[in-house]
């Protein structure tokens, strides 16, 4: 069943066409994995999913409901929670707070402050982070900074998490830790989208691949038929 759709998305910067014609879908319980070149408008999809920039065309429907038009916080709230390219958590706030501050305000309920506190621990424990809690964001490692901003989209409560490069950059120990991670999550019945360029990861975690190049989508289908497909070959994975 799907989950999220969109028709004919597209978006522009002057005569730059960052994102153009796409159609797409999300079913439900899957990791969808989104590829392509620098460039290639993965960034700027997400961008327009999560409202951080409004489409010129096309529509989006979430649990069969059309979010086009509506603001980021209301995308939060409704169950799309995601994580940035370079990470954007709260440096001078503890691993701790940067939880509590999603469960207080990116959440469509209220909760008292007893309560995020504990609901914020539980997260943190669940992506590995819990004796880091008092610890400041800003000296976390690269890759707990990654862990603590998964742990914060978490606790928004959503059914979809989209990951935007979150195993860029890490070790082969690292990787390994954060696929875990990434199929933990989808086993709590979380629908993830990941952007990645870490072929690796992205191959043996994800169920379905969507291609962008120039902005449009230039194929779509398992991660053996992508690897498998000349023109994905020729334009991003190489012989």
């Amino acid at each position: 069943m799907r989950i999220l759709e969109g028709e004919n998305v597209c978006k522009y910067f002057g005569g730059l066409k960052a994102v153009s014609g796409v159609d797409f879908h999300v079913d439900h319980g899957e990791i969808l994995g989104l590829i392509g070149p620098n460039g290639a408008g993965k960034t700027t999809l997400f961008n327009i999913i999560s409202a951080s920039l409004a489409n010129e065309t096309g529509n989006i429907h979430f649990d069969g409901k059309k979010i086009t038009g509506k603001k980021a916080h209301h995308i939060c709230r409704s169950g799309i929670a995601r994580t940035f390219q370079a990470v954007k958590i709260f440096g001078a706030m503890t691993a701790l707070e940067n939880v509590q501050v999603a469960l207080l305000f990116g959440c469509g309920t209220k909760i008292s402050k007893k309560q995020a506190s504990e609901q914020a621990m539980e997260w943190l424990e669940f992506v590995g982070l819990l004796k880091d809690s008092s610890t400041l964001a800003k000296d976390l490692t690269i890759a707990n900074q990654k862990r603590l901003e998964v742990a914060r989209a978490l606790a928004t409560n959503p059914k979809i998490l989209m990951l935007d490069e979150v195993i860029a950059g890490l070790n082969a120990t690292e990787t390994t830790e954060l696929m875990a991670l990434v199929r933990k999550i989808r086993d709590k019945g979380i629908t993830i989208i990941m952007i990645e360029h870490v072929m690796k990861a992205i191959m043996s975690i994800c169920d379905r691949i969507i291609v962008l190049h120039h902005g449009e989508k230039i194929a779509e289908g398992t991660p053996e038929a992508i690897a498998s497909n000349p023109t994905v070959i020729e334009i991003y994975l190489g012989k």
